[in-house]
């Protein structure tokens, strides 16, 4: 009898076997189909079953033979074909991809009637809620950990003093490295390029826009490439939140700087408050046993809880770095190497300190609740009355990426085009500048550039599979 050969892929074994074999493992697939019914003289079936229509019966079996019999022969066509690669009859017109890509596609922009994703589920939310209020309805002690308790995570302080140094190095960087590198920001819809030219994707598509939603491009700064996310400075972060009276009174400043500060840092322009005892929880009500502040944080003479007013000296983030003015790669990597420690350990600090965000627009608010400002301006304002829908925010809200087109060839001088948008890779600005000045891009982003993805011409895009 005439045998068979069956080329399987790399994880199966390459076996010969018979047609007769072939068959008879198509019919042991059918097999225990067909015993699940019985004669009509069988006197004790080993359980009851329903008499079926033959017709039927016939009609199911033929069905499995065939689906069995169609992916047999799929498998022997894929096969036969990938033995013919193998042994050198048939050669490829072009290079072979791998099928495991590395590409990472970015979150898409959400509408303007979208909220942001959630951190914790909405269910999970709900569950924390119930179990709330039922601790709430009996009179006993919630016991509470740091930082819930106005103490401080002993353990973060050290990260709050490296992500704030690391925050004043990283703006040193960037204003060095902006002096020999062009950045670009749309006028109508803010989108940033860093690097000259500028791109010619038509991706502008706000109100006012041309119809060919084209950039209308012009020089940007510092301010493109690491916006400013401010937030209200809290003097106790456990009290209560701030009123829409009090929002011209109390400081606003950066986000991240709040943070630190409420992980442990000390900044004289911004006092705050450090508890020697824990706040305790009975029965859903805050109790604070301290009655008196600390000397060394009474506001008095001496300390400005409000200094909003006053112009401060910035000279601890414009230290020199001991770098030549020339040595743009210097700083490019130093500042790098700034960004990836900042971000990380602000992403250390939010997993103890709690940070939110509107779901609806950028405002960010650095404590365990939002503020009560009715300052949004976002998707049905009106229903809330300008006030914040607040969630749980992430690194993303706190320090956001913009992100830009990467430009792989700096040297070649030619702009992004809009017909070969879908092979270029995307970096956050910062990343893109400093790569660009000729620091190495970390791990994390290889999968955003997009590198492995062979970019083709113009005239050779319609061949593209």
């Amino acid at each position: 009898m005439k045998s068979v050969n069956f080329f399987l892929p790399s994880h199966f074994s390459i076996t010969k076997f018979t047609k007769k074999d072939l068959f008879s493992k198509i019919r042991g697939n059918i097999r225990p189909l067909r015993s699940g019914f019985h004669r009509a003289d069988d006197s004790n079936p080993p359980h009851p079953v329903k008499t079926r229509n033959p017709r039927l019966t016939g009609e199911l079996v033929r069905r499995m033979l065939s689906r069995q019999i169609r992916n047999l022969r799929k498998i022997v066509v894929q096969n036969s074909f990938a033995s013919l690669i193998e042994l050198g009859k048939f050669k490829l017109p072009c290079r072979s991809f791998s099928t495991n890509s590395t590409c990472k596609e970015l979150p898409r922009k959400l509408k303007k009637s979208e909220r942001k994703p959630w951190v914790t589920s909405v269910n999970e939310l709900k569950c924390k809620a119930r179990l709330q209020k039922q601790a709430r309805q009996e009179v006993s002690e919630i016991t509470l950990r740091p930082p819930e308790n106005g103490l401080l995570v002993k353990g973060l302080v050290p990260f709050a003093h490296e992500v704030y140094a690391a925050r004043a190095k990283l703006f040193t960087c960037v204003s060095m490295v902006v002096k020999s590198t062009i950045i670009y920001s749309c006028r109508l819809c803010g989108e940033v390029h860093v690097g000259h030219p500028p791109h010619k994707i038509r991706t502008c598509n706000v109100t006012g826009s041309p119809a060919s939603k084209e950039h209308v491009w012009e020089i940007g700064g510092v301010e493109h490439v690491l916006p400013l996310v401010e937030s209200f400075h809290l003097y106790d972060r456990l009290g209560r939140a701030v009123s829409h009276n009090e929002r011209l009174q109390v400081d606003q400043i950066p986000a991240i700087v709040e943070l630190c500060i409420q992980a442990g840092l000390d900044i004289p322009e911004y006092p705050t408050r450090r508890r020697t005892f824990p706040v305790y929880n009975v029965a859903g009500r805050m109790i604070d046993f301290e009655r008196r502040f600390p000397k060394y944080d009474s506001p008095g003479k001496d300390i400005n809880a409000y200094g909003f007013w006053e112009k401060r000296n910035q000279s601890s983030e414009n230290k020199s770095m001991h770098l030549l003015a020339d040595d743009v790669q210097g700083f490019a990597i130093r500042g790098m190497e700034a960004w990836e420690k900042m971000w990380l350990g602000a992403s250390k600090l939010m997993q103890k300190y709690a940070v939110q965000t509107c779901g609806y627009c950028s405002e960010v608010q650095v404590g365990p609740k939002g503020h009560r400002v009715r300052n949004c301006q976002a998707y049905k304002h009106q229903m809330r009355d300008g006030q914040h829908a607040w969630q749980e925010a992430t690194v993303d809200d706190l320090i956001p990426p913009v992100h830009v087109w990467h430009v792989r060839d700096v040297q070649d001088g030619g702009p992004l085009v809009n017909g070969l948008q879908r092979y270029y890779g995307k970096l956050p600005a910062v990343v893109e500048l400093f790569a660009q000045a000729g620091a190495n891009v970390g791990e994390n982003y290889v999968a955003m550039m997009r590198e492995d993805v062979a970019v083709p011409g113009l005239d050779e895009e319609k061949w593209v599979v």
